[in-house]
Parts: C-alpha cells; sequence; structure tokens
C-alpha cells in the first residue's frame, strides 16, 4: 500500500461526513424527522458515489432516533453502528467460497472481513470486496442460502426495542431463487423493519422487488467535491486533487485508486495496445490472426470482474480517443505510460463511422461475460470485430 493511501483518513458513518450529496442527506434525515420511513428502499447509484455510506448514516439515523442526542444511550448506539457492530443492523453483500470458507458460504461466514472492508473502503467497489476475499477470479453472488439467513435473523425482535435494519449491498447479486424467497419480505416486513436494498444495476434486479421497493437514485459526485476531499482527507496536492477528481467520473473509490496509484490502468494499458495493435495488423496476416487468436486466450484466462472491468477501461479509452479526434482537448485527460502509444496518433482511427459499432461489441461482450459465456470464445469474436472496425474510413 502507498503512502497516500495510508494517509486517507477512515469515515464515520455520520451524515457530515459523506462526501457531497447535500440533497440525498436532507431528504433521508427529514424522513427520520417526520417518521415517514418506506419499509423496503432501493438506493440505486455507483458505490464511488457513497451508497454505502449513505445507507449506514441513515441507519444510525434510524436506530438511534429512539435515543436523545448527546445522551449515553445514543452514544452507544452511535458507537455500535460505527464499529458495525449493533445487534439491529443486518448487512448482505455477495460471496462464494475461497480458501478460508469452502462450502455453504453466506455474509455472516465474512463478518470480519466485511467490517475491515467498510473501515478501509467504504467507497469500495464489488472488485474490491472480491479482492479482499480472494475470489477476484470468481463471481460472487446472494444466494438462496442467504435469503434464509435473511429471514432468520429479521424474524427475531429487535435487540433494543427500535428498528431492524437490513442493508443489502449489490442487491441485484441476487439469484433468482434467493430475490422470490424474500418477495415476502419485500411486500410484507416485520413491525420496524427496514429494508435498504443497494444496486449500481437496478434492471437486473426482478421486477416484482423493484416495484415494490421506495426507489432513490443517488447521483454521481462532483469533481470539487471529490478535489476538494481528495485535498482534506487525503493531504495531496491541489493540482494533483483536480487531475483525479477530473479523471474519476464522479467516482471517489476511482480517484483514491488514481492517487494511490495502485489501480490496474497500467496492465489494462498493456492489454490495450497489444490488441489494438494486433487488431490493426490482423487484416490479411495470418501471424497477427494467430497473436489476436493468442491476445484471447490470455485474456479468457482472467477473473470474469478482471474482464468487465477492462471492458470498462476499453469503452473510456475509445471515448478518450474520439474526443481527441474531433479537438475537444479539454475535455482528454488520458496519459499513456507505454512511451511507444500515442493517442494522438491513435485518435484518427476512432470516429463517427466506428465508435457506436465498438462501443456496442464492447458492452455485448461484457454482457455474455456477466452471464458466465465462453470467454475465449468472447474475446475472439470481439477481437475479430474489432479487426474490421479499426479498418473503418471516416
Amino acid at each position: 500500500m502507498s503512502d497516500t493511501t495510508k494517509k486517507c483518513v477512515v469515515l464515520r458513518m455520520d451524515f457530515e461526513d459523506i462526501i457531497g450529496q447535500t440533497h440525498i442527506k436532507s431528504h433521508l434525515k427529514t424522513t427520520i424527522e417526520h417518521g415517514r420511513i418506506a419499509h423496503a428502499q432501493l438506493f440505486s447509484g455507483s458505490s464511488g458515489s457513497g451508497l454505502l455510506p449513505l445507507a449506514i448514516a441513515y441507519a444510525k439515523g434510524l436506530l438511534c432516533s429512539q435515543y436523545e442526542k448527546g445522551t449515553a444511550s445514543y452514544i452507544r448506539c452511535a458507537n455500535n453502528v460505527n464499529k458495525f457492530s449493533h445487534p439491529d443492523l443486518h448487512f448482505v453483500y455477495p460471496v462464494t467460497t475461497n480458501a478460508s470458507v469452502k462450502s455453504n458460504a453466506v455474509s455472516s461466514s465474512f463478518s470480519e472481513e466485511w467490517r475491515q472492508f467498510l473501515t478501509d473502503q467504504p467507497y469500495g467497489s464489488l472488485f474490491d470486496w472480491f479482492k479482499v476475499l480472494g475470489i477476484e477470479n470468481k463471481q460472487g453472488n446472494i444466494s438462496v442460502k442467504e435469503a434464509e439467513e435473511i429471514s432468520k435473523k429479521l424474524s427475531l425482535k429487535s435487540y433494543e426495542g427500535g428498528y431492524k435494519i437490513m442493508i443489502i449491498w449489490m442487491a441485484e447479486k441476487m439469484n433468482n431463487e434467493c430475490a422470490n424467497k424474500i418477495l415476502k419480505l419485500v411486500e410484507e416486513p416485520p413491525k420496524n423493519t427496514v429494508l435498504l436494498l443497494l444496486t449500481e444495476q437496478e434492471e437486473q434486479l426482478i421486477s416484482t422487488i423493484r416495484s415494490r421497493c421506495q426507489l432513490l437514485h443517488i447521483p454521481l459526485l462532483s469533481e470539487r467535491d471529490i478535489a476538494n476531499t481528495l485535498i482534506t482527507r487525503m493531504s495531496v496536492s491541489e493540482n494533483e486533487a483536480h487531475n483525479a477528481s477530473r479523471r474519476a467520473h464522479g467516482d471517489y473509490n476511482k480517484a483514491i485508486h488514481i492517487i494511490s496509484q495502485d489501480n490496474e490502468d497500467r496492465v489494462f494499458e498493456e492489454w490495450f495496445v497489444l490488441w489494438v495493435r494486433t487488431a490493426f495488423k490482423a487484416k490479411g496476416n495470418k501471424k497477427a490472426i494467430q497473436e489476436l487468436l493468442n491476445w484471447s486466450d490470455m485474456m479468457a484466462g482472467k477473473g470474469r470482474e478482471t474482464q468487465k472491468n477492462f471492458f470498462r477501461y476499453c469503452m473510456e479509452l475509445f471515448r478518450q480517443a474520439l474526443l481527441k479526434n474531433y479537438n475537444t482537448d479539454d475535455l482528454v485527460y488520458f496519459e499513456t505510460n507505454d512511451p511507444k502509444f500515442s493517442i494522438d496518433k491513435f485518435a484518427p482511427f476512432v470516429h463517427q463511422n466506428n465508435i457506436y459499432d465498438i462501443m456496442a461489441a464492447l458492452e455485448d461482450a461484457s454482457y455474455h461475460i456477466e452471464r458466465n459465456g465462453n470467454a475465449k470464445i468472447i474475446f475472439t469474436d470481439l477481437s475479430i470485430q474489432l479487426t474490421r472496425l479499426i479498418h473503418k474510413k471516416e
């Protein structure tokens, strides 16, 4: 871990400590003050925008609302939430077996790792969580066994006599059996029970759950909010903070990775440069075609989360090339690590006549990877398409 990462201030889960989102925080505080609490709520947005911190701050407000602020009971309640150990606050998140848990993995199997993750990376991504578990080459989910655990926990009486709260992070990772099993809880939760479903892809949740939840969209963070937070909490220079916030596209977690230089962009760039160079040469070149097949084999061996992250990286780099091609330099931030690769030289090959098809091909490939398609076939097909599209005339 870099020195910059070590400087990062651990966030308390208070509304005042959450980055930006002034309107959302005001709305949530108002619902607590007026007692207008929907029993099933769906928070939709990017994890890097503050999904988890907002949900936990909201849970703290609800759980501690029965006590007067400043009293010993209130302080004890708030401290328990801050430590993620409040008896009436429960979490569910995607998991799978790993070196420690060989079978029947459920969220409670990894509660210690989860508390550490929340402490270190409250704005962290699903891939960051999988790295904590050592399962970045697998796909975690929320299984039907988890649904049984949810029902069991919520059937118990509230320990402190107030609300019981269940936060389901990355709710779109519930498989159909799990989603259908908790549907009754969503429709008719026990008294004083609040279900908070957090999702980055609400369209992947079954419609019967979506339609029964009160929906709250969490917008991306502003560049200014991200930059100010980097300056005050990570002690980075103003110039570095503004550069990182610009590249982060409203995602604080991405900004931290950029500042800490522990993200995957360097290796993604290597894969991307090799891919586009080989695809460009492959037209009518048997040797280059074989190299493209070898590249597809190499990519097929990566974990699915890594593959999906790579697709996102490619889409952003193609967008950057398009912006460069059409002289919108003020929106171009890409800085190459490979001295032999220049976005200025690459940009003319990305234009209005091929960008839509390139993006569609990448989105389709990501869709099929998400659904456990054959990675070798997906990457081979994508590479053949790129060979044709990269030669398309403007």
